[in-house]
């Protein structure tokens, strides 16, 4: 059967974060008191002017296909939110709308790789960005951001690892899994290097744009930079902000030139984005935009709750992120101590799977993301059971010996 298969699944390994989630899964299925912390996503409804404007959109008939990468209608809405929110202005030819952010990501990177051709991708890691350089056949470059820094990289460290087969640069701001985000002075220092080396593209994935906290400014490379903006892809989506993960929306624009390779390699794999759900979006976008600042106080606080309470647990500093809905640990003095239960914490992915068995708190390892001994948290639950996760993960740490 190996050899039926094709030799490109070699290069990738599945989700780590889908994979402790299912796990998790599976343990509740069975009985146990499980508390999974590991997938991120909004637990909030979507908004109840986004629901209406889909079904709105079902009795309409708007229920046959639509241009292969987004219905005019969508690409002009995001076209002005770019020049309102961000300073950007595209034309809707230079607008992509996918099966969520991840097909952006991944139609960018398969319409322009070629062998040999080199990614940076700053760690620790959304877990699909390597895999997906991997399936289109480019070679991923990967730079620590060291915790002291904010899990940010510096200049130099950017400057070092360009090579002349670089390709893309790909930016994560707030970032997962840290939440750290990039101000404008950081991408200053930044996009100056990258405007000294003209052939390096920027993949800026804002998908946790407006998932910010305190007083953190959210910036764009292209905006803090317009000399980029010509070999610039600028992603972003409805899923975290609006809370429609599930409706698999995700838009990009750049210029007209990789737009066009992008819709061409869509027109032969999904074809166009689920037709209710770019109205949905069109609806999220141009309506009102409570529901954002509420989600992110609702985030801030439950941030705070979590940092506060893992500062408390012997073993674990945690670092207080910018935005998103996660936090980003180290472990690095438990290394080597021994769980109650026995287990001996060599490594992150010992101590996620520790921690699930003998408390039922799933997490994700920190491995996955490309930069040890850490776990990952996503807070998007109630307080509730971020109190109940917490104290857990505190009588744990107080029971390694």
């Amino acid at each position: 059967m190996m050899s039926f298969l094709s030799q490109t699944l070699a290069r990738v390994k599945p989700s780590p974060t889908i994979a402790m989630t299912g796990r998790a899964r599976e343990l509740a299925a069975e009985g146990r008191d499980i508390i999974s912390l590991s997938a991120g996503e909004p637990d909030f409804d979507t908004p109840l002017h986004v629901r209406e404007a889909a079904k709105a959109a079902i009795d309409a008939g708007h229920t046959r296909y639509t241009a292969v990468d987004g219905i005019p209608e969508l690409k002009a809405a995001i076209c002005d939110k770019f020049r309102r929110e961000n300073g950007l202005d595209y034309a809707p030819s230079q607008v992509t709308v996918g099966t969520g952010g991840k097909q952006i990501l991944y139609n960018a990177l398969m319409a322009t790789l070629n062998p040999g051709d080199e990614v940076i991708i700053p760690a620790p890691y959304w877990v699909s960005y390597p895999d997906m350089v991997l399936l289109a056949g480019g070679t991923p470059v990967i730079v620590e951001g060291e915790m002291q820094n904010g899990y940010r990289i510096t200049p130099e460290q950017l400057e070092g690892a360009i090579t002349p087969r670089t390709k893309w640069v790909i930016m994560n701001s707030p970032s997962n899994p840290t939440g750290a985000g990039y101000s404008e002075e950081h991408l200053r220092g930044l996009t100056d290097v990258l405007m000294r080396h003209p052939q390096v593209w920027v993949l800026a994935d804002d998908i946790y744009e407006h998932l910010v906290f305190d007083d953190f400014r959210f910036a764009t490379p292209a905006q803090v930079e317009p000399g980029l903006k010509d070999r610039t892809l600028t992603m972003n989506g409805v899923s975290k902000a609006y809370a429609m993960t599930g409706w698999r929306i995700g838009y990009g624009a750049g210029p007209e030139t990789l737009i066009r390779a992008m819709a061409k390699l869509q027109s032969q794999s999904t074809s166009n984005p689920c037709s209710i759900s770019q109205y949905a979006a069109l609806a999220a976008l141009t309506g009102p935009q409570d529901y954002i600042r509420t989600s992110r106080e609702v985030f801030e606080r439950r941030r705070d709750l979590v940092v506060a309470g893992l500062s408390e647990c012997p073993g674990i500093v945690c670092p207080k992120p910018e935005g998103a809905f996660y936090v980003y640990p180290s472990i690095r003095d438990l290394i080597g101590k021994t769980s109650a239960g026995g287990t001996r914490i060599e490594t992150d992915e010992d101590f996620a799977s520790a921690l699930l068995d003998e408390t039922g708190v799933a997490v994700v390892f920190g491995a996955a993301f490309g930069l040890s001994p850490h776990f990952r948290i996503s807070y998007a639950t109630s307080d509730e059971i971020l109190t109940d996760a917490v104290a857990r993960i505190r009588r744990f740490c107080e029971g390694t010996r």
